[in-house]
C-alpha cells in the first residue's frame, strides 16, 4: 500500500465535509474514530474494527445510529464497509485515499446540479452585532450613589434606586404588633 500523508489526507478529508451537505457531526465522529483506528493499524489496506470500540471513540451510543452512520458513509464513498454479521468477529473497513497527487479531495458520486435538503450555511465572516447594554448606565448611578449614609441618616430621596417603601429598621422590636 502507498504510504498515507496524515495531515494532507486529513485536510482533503475536512474539505470534501465542508462540501458535503448530507454530512452530520455523527457521520464526522465515526469516520474520525475509524480514522484513528486505521491510523493505529499503520494505514493497513483493511482492517477489522469491534463495534463497541468505535462507538466508544466516536461517542455514539445507539447501535443504530452507529449502523446508519457507517452503512451511509460506505454508500457516500468515504469509506468501504464489509459487516460480519459474527458477533465474535469484527466488521472489516477499508478507509478511501483522499489525498491526490495535487492535495484537493475528489468530489464522489455527486452531481452538478445536486440540490441540498439540508441545514443552509452561514458564512465565517458574518458581522457580529453588538448589543449595548441600556442597564450600564443605572449601573453606574448605582455605583455613584452612597447608600452607608443614607441608611445611617434615614435620609431616603426617591431618585435613589432600592429606596426603602416599607420604612424597615435594623433595629426591631419584635413586642409591639405588625
Amino acid at each position: 500500500m502507498k504510504e498515507i500523508n496524515y495531515i494532507k489526507h486529513l485536510n482533503s478529508v475536512f474539505q470534501q465535509f465542508s462540501k458535503d451537505n448530507r454530512l452530520n457531526p455523527t457521520h464526522i465522529s465515526l469516520y474520525m474514530a475509524l480514522f484513528q483506528i486505521w491510523n493505529s493499524a499503520r494505514f493497513a489496506d483493511e482492517f477489522y474494527v469491534i463495534r463497541n470500540e468505535v462507538m466508544k471513540y466516536s461517542k455514539i451510543g445507539s447501535k443504530s445510529t452507529y449502523h446508519r452512520c457507517v452503512k451511509e458513509l460506505n454508500h457516500w464513498n468515504y469509506i468501504m464497509y464489509f459487516p460480519s454479521h459474527n458477533p465474535y468477529h469484527g466488521s472489516k473497513i477499508k478507509m478511501l485515499k483522499f489525498e491526490t497527487r495535487y492535495g484537493q479531495a475528489q468530489v464522489h458520486n455527486r452531481s452538478k446540479n445536486e440540490t441540498s435538503s439540508g441545514q443552509a450555511l452561514v458564512p465565517i465572516y458574518k458581522h457580529i452585532q453588538t448589543i449595548v447594554n441600556k442597564n450600564i448606565y443605572k449601573q453606574e448611578n448605582f455605583k455613584k450613589s452612597n447608600f452607608n449614609d443614607s441608611e445611617n441618616h434615614s435620609n431616603h430621596n426617591s431618585s435613589v434606586p432600592n429606596q426603602d417603601n416599607l420604612k424597615t429598621t435594623k433595629n426591631k422590636n419584635y413586642n409591639e404588633p405588625l
